[in-house]
């Protein structure tokens, strides 16, 4: 009897629907984590929670004995986003919302694991590890920091996320980086403030920082190699808040994302010779708080070679698209996969989907069933009688 044989659509839907309607942001994901743990128990599997705050591990031994342990990694956290959507799961928490899908990754590996424990057909271990705080706040991190692999050694762990514009049913594996190391900064400009019908009686910190939104980027169009793709933007700008003063401090905020680790020293330097030098130009001080985030997210090869082999068998020859081109979005599995050789996937959610992180956006509930049996088959996969993951 097969995966699909077995699953429940509806029962998976109810799922997604509940985490959607009671989205918690990183390392709040209390409600969260403990339906997911009352759940995998139900099934029999082995649960540890707790660690890193929020974070499940369960563990599924299967029925041939003795072989490889693996980890499939699952996000649980939500937004800070105000949901625009009115149907009848949109979330019941003001300012907060399941803006890019996480609430469907859980529910995924949980089908993934009643699936398995109904059908453990396989020699070895699976640790399904459910993750807090992916956005923004290093859950990945946090959990390998409390012993994560220590207590849950892994010879390979994998990963996936829904992906808007790809239609559902057909997926991407990419043979190396996937997505892009994620840094941010704060930079505050401080002067003298004025009144602004005597702009010479001060310093004008919003001439500077006005300069500075525009040529911070053009350190990307101007001196990063062109085969080496990078972003830097300014995302944020605080100054003043009346009419005829001028502001005494200038506060932005911003981010650099690349994949090359050489590269992204060089534009930090830039970064700072250039708000130096406007400070200086301007009579400024200039306080900068850079800080290196996540570390790019690439996958071993052979993993995703396995990888894409089980998704063709899944959805079919011809739908795994091997060439798209890598993300400048980041992911905190970069955390896991540095530390344990895998892959991460893309899942389509559908090309009338609204993009990711939109107060619009909805995981597309059509994909449920197919991630559930991408899962199995991967671990049926690696973990055969004569299977070792790689």
């Amino acid at each position: 009897m097969s995966t699909s044989d077995t699953l429940d659509t509806g029962q998976l839907q109810s799922w997604r629907h509940d985490f959607h309607r009671h989205p918690e942001t990183a390392f709040e994901e209390h409600r969260t984590s403990s339906r997911v743990a009352e759940l995998l128990r139900q099934w029999g599997l082995s649960v540890e929670t707790g660690i890193a705050g929020t974070g499940v591990v369960a563990t599924l031994q299967g029925m041939r004995g003795d072989g490889p342990a693996i980890g499939l990694r699952a996000d649980m956290d939500a937004l800070h986003v105000e949901e625009l959507n009115a149907f009848a799961h949109a979330s019941s928490h003001p300012g907060r919302m399941h803006a890019c899908g996480h609430d469907g990754h859980t529910t995924m590996l949980l089908g993934a694991a009643q699936a398995l424990a109904a059908q453990a057909d396989f020699a070895g271990r699976v640790h399904f590890i459910f993750q807090p705080a992916e956005e923004n706040e290093g859950g990945a991190r946090a959990m390998i920091e409390a012993g994560l692999f220590q207590r849950y050694p892994l010879q390979a762990v994998y990963a996936l996320h829904n992906w808007p514009g790809l239609p559902v049913g057909e997926a991407a594996v990419h043979a190396g980086p996937v997505m892009a190391a994620f840094d941010i900064f704060t930079l505050t400009l401080r002067g003298q403030g004025c009144h602004a019908a005597m702009p010479h009686l001060g310093t004008d910190t919003l001439l500077a920082a006005c300069q500075l939104v525009t040529q911070l980027p053009a350190l990307i169009a101007r001196e990063n190699q062109a085969h080496q793709p990078a972003v830097l933007s300014v995302t944020s700008f605080h100054a003043g808040d009346t009419y005829n003063v001028m502001p005494e401090q200038v506060q932005l905020r911003g981010t650099l994302r690349c994949f090359d680790m050489a590269q992204r020293a060089m534009i930090e330097q830039r970064l700072r010779d250039v708000i130096a030098s406007v400070a200086t130009l301007h009579g400024l001080s200039a306080e900068l708080d850079y800080r290196v985030s996540y570390p790019a997210t690439v996958n071993h090869p052979a993993h995703a070679g396995r990888c894409a082999a089980v998704l063709e068998g899944v959805l079919g020859r011809g739908r795994v698209h091997r060439e798209l081109p890598p993300s400048m979005a980041s992911e905190d599995f970069s955390f896991m996969s540095q530390a344990c050789p895998g892959a991460y996937i893309w899942l389509g959610n559908g090309q009338d989907s609204a993009s990711l992180h939109n107060p619009r956006y909805d995981f597309n509930d059509a994909l449920l069933p197919l991630g559930v049996q991408y899962w199995a088959a991967l671990v049926r996969s690696l973990l055969g009688a004569d299977g070792v993951p790689g």
